[in-house]
């Protein structure tokens, strides 16, 4: 059976390129396209020694020769390379394979070629690469090897080996070559700790492009200095991922840019109103950055001179995570040794708290207390001077076993309380003008008299969120006739202004109603008071409500006759029903508004056993609420307390407002011939906390 020749059409289109030859001078009978584009053109026809005369030839005519005679097919996978035509890449790049076939002209050889330029050119870039990695590597080490930081390599299981030395000149340990995480994490600052190895458990785990951490460990020459590690992952398909890494001392740049920022927010401390806020907001500067716990503790006067030396802690400041600092209330304390000695020689002072012994004086008891369940290890007293005088004392701590501060963190603790000079000056400044109010304020609430057929009793409260000065007053005094008069009144402001006009216009209320006889109303007085407030310029917008009692016969009732100018109207609690206000279709505008204008008197009867209130804004008004649900409420809890003494009820009163914005002043009358004799005015507030008035929105009211 003859053998099948073969049809060389069927490789035209053949990616690989492909020729045949026949008979012993090997004529090219036949190529294809690839050949071509990898050869070029080539005379068909002619010998192969004809077609084939390229440098280099020789090789594949032995080839075809070798072939033709033992009938074997060779390969040749050594990059063979031939020049190309202009435009083109320099050279080519080609393997080969030759194989016996049969042609219709006899006995032939199938030759095969692949193009393998590209693959030859990518080894070569690839090697070049290789080289200049190498070198840059070089470079690298011994850059590193000349800059002050360590190199590591980290392996997947996180364990790390150093590479370039530094780990002991920063910490005084050996690196732990062999260990694991836990090895290194014993230098750590222990709030740093937990954080330092949750980055990088994460790390480990993600595989993000970088890994970026700054912290804190434990130096060879004492304290703790920052440390910045950065780190990338190198990905191996035997080993799994790598990390290359650095870590370098920033500490002197870290406390240069602390220092910065920390100056910079002390120097912003805005010009509180209150010496609380201005101090609360020095001490807010402090934490966390340079401690745990920072409390500001007043002292009494410049230097604090004398024997004894009481501090009140004024404002206190605590990172996030700690407990609950204690009250404000019940932080006076007498300075012990140690305090007096910072405050008299000017000089921080740092007391170990390691065996949980505070030394007495340091801080009051309520905060030794919150320092021992903190687990304190240390207290840092800083005088506060302002104007060459030491005018408080700040006191920092390290919490849950912080380490005490190294002598550049009291330093910059004590530069950055120093640099606040300004803002605290003038939250003195207003302190002691408040100071001064509150005596005058103080003065002029005086006690309701003693009366032998009814009790009188008031209650003021001080706003707490407002300053501390202001017009709220009430007063109560018998008249030459044996009546009662009875005033309750809110001069408009929160200040030294306000509470210097509300002195004023009580005492010439005081002078009018006393001076003028029975025929002189109530509407009279206020009217003669307007006039008068006017003439001699102590015109403030004001509000009140000025009534005279007298009493009715024999029954222990008495007769009310009032005025009121825009005050909030009296309530009046009978012994049985619900309480009604005394309020007429249209209030009188209030003082200092318009003097010339009419008042009206009003006449009403309080029967033995009611009870009359007559009250200030700040019991009954909320901000976002009408007036008229505050008054509502306050009907309901007169109500609720009606029985009780009338020291009690006020008291109750008091109590039931939740939020105390604004300053709050009530008096109370009731008849009650049967009973025995009530009379003062208890829980007037503490001297010191002061006043403030009733705000701006008294035209409202009618």
């Amino acid at each position: 059976m003859p053998e099948p020749q073969l049809t060389p059409e069927a490789f035209d289109h053949a990616v690989v390129a492909i020729a045949l030859t026949a008979g012993t001078d090997h004529r090219l009978v036949y190529y294809n396209h690839a050949f071509r584009a990898l050869f070029g053109d080539r005379p068909l026809g002619a010998p192969a020694r004809e077609a084939f005369t390229e440098p280099g030839s020789e090789r594949f005519l032995a080839t075809l020769d070798a072939v033709l005679a033992d009938g074997t097919a060779r390969q040749v996978t050594a990059h063979r390379t031939l020049g190309c035509p202009a435009g083109e890449p320099t050279h080519r790049h080609f393997v080969y394979s030759c194989s016996p076939t049969t042609t219709g002209e006899g006995p032939g050889i199938l030759a095969a070629a692949i193009d393998t330029t590209a693959e030859l050119h990518s080894a070569l870039e690839a090697e070049r690469q290789s080289a200049e990695r190498l070198e840059a590597l070089q470079r690298y080490e011994a850059l590193i090897a000349a800059a002050a930081q360590m190199v590591w390599v980290a392996r997947a299981d996180g364990t790390a080996g150093e590479l370039m030395p530094g780990w002991e000149e920063i910490t005084g340990q050996p690196f732990p070559e062999a260990a694991t995480a836990d090895g290194w994490l014993d230098v750590v600052h222990p709030q740093d700790r937990a954080d330092t190895a949750a980055r990088w458990a994460a790390a480990l785990r993600e595989l993000p492009a970088v890994f970026d951490h700054t912290f804190r460990v434990r130096s060879a020459t004492g304290g703790y200095r920052h440390l910045r590690s950065r780190a990338v992952p190198v990905p191996h398909e035997d080993r799994g991922t790598e990390w290359i890494g650095t870590t370098r001392d920033i500490e002197d740049h870290w406390r240069g840019r602390l220092r910065e920022r920390l100056l910079a927010r002390a120097g912003a401390v805005t010009e509180a109103e209150r010496a609380e806020d201005a101090f609360a907001a020095l001490a807010a500067t402090l934490v966390p950055d340079l401690t745990d716990v920072c409390a500001v503790y007043l002292l009494p006067g410049p230097d604090a001179a004398g024997e004894e030396i009481t501090a009140t802690r004024i404002a206190s400041v605590a990172r996030p995570g700690l407990p609950p600092l204690p009250p404000l209330e019940r932080q006076t304390f007498t300075l012990g040794p140690h305090a007096r000695r910072a405050v008299t020689d000017r000089t921080p002072a740092l007391l170990d708290l390691t065996a949980g012994a505070f030394p007495t004086g340091t801080v009051p008891e309520i905060s030794a207390r919150w320092l021992r369940a903190v687990r304190a290890t240390s207290l840092t007293l800083l005088p506060i001077v302002v104007d060459g005088a030491v005018v408080a004392l700040a006191a920092t701590a390290g919490c849950q076993d912080a380490p005490p501060p190294g002598p550049a963190d009291i330093d910059l603790q004590h530069e950055v309380l120093q640099r606040a000079q300004a803002p605290l000056r003038q939250a003195l400044a207003l302190q002691r003008a408040r100071h001064a109010a509150v005596v005058l304020q103080r003065a002029l609430l005086t006690t309701p008299p003693r009366l032998g057929a009814a009790a009188v009793a008031a209650r003021y409260q001080p706003g707490s969120r407002n300053a501390e000065i202001g017009g709220d007053w009430y007063d109560a005094f018998a008249l030459p006739d044996g009546s009662l008069a009875i005033t309750i009144g809110d001069v408009a402001g929160h200040d030294l202004a306000a509470a210097t006009t509300m002195g004023q216009l009580r005492a010439m209320l005081r002078s009018i109603a006393y001076t003028r006889g029975h025929a002189h109303t109530p509407a009279d007085t206020l009217r003669e008071l307007d006039t008068a407030a006017e003439g001699l310029g102590v015109g403030s917008f004001a509000t009140a409500v000025h009534a005279r009692l007298v009493r009715n016969g024999a029954d222990g009732g008495w007769e009310m006759e009032w005025a009121n100018a825009g005050h909030p109207p009296p309530v009046l609690v009978p012994v049985d029903g619900p309480p009604r206000l005394l309020a007429a279709e249209d209030a009188d505008v209030p003082l200092c508004v318009d003097p010339g204008r009419p008042r009206v008197t009003h006449r009403h009867p309080v029967g033995a056993g009611e009870t009359l209130l007559l009250y200030t804004d700040g019991l009954v008004e909320v901000p976002g609420e009408h007036l008229n649900d505050g008054i509502a409420r306050l009907c309901r809890s007169a109500a609720e307390a009606r029985h009780q003494p009338l020291a009690d009820l006020c008291d109750h009163l008091v109590a039931r407002v939740a939020d105390v914005r604004d300053d709050i002043a009530v008096i109370a009358f009731r008849p009650d011939p049967q009973g025995p004799v009530q009379h003062g005015a208890a829980g007037q507030g503490t001297a010191g906390q002061g006043t403030a008035g009733g705000g701006g929105r008294k035209g409202k009211r009618r």
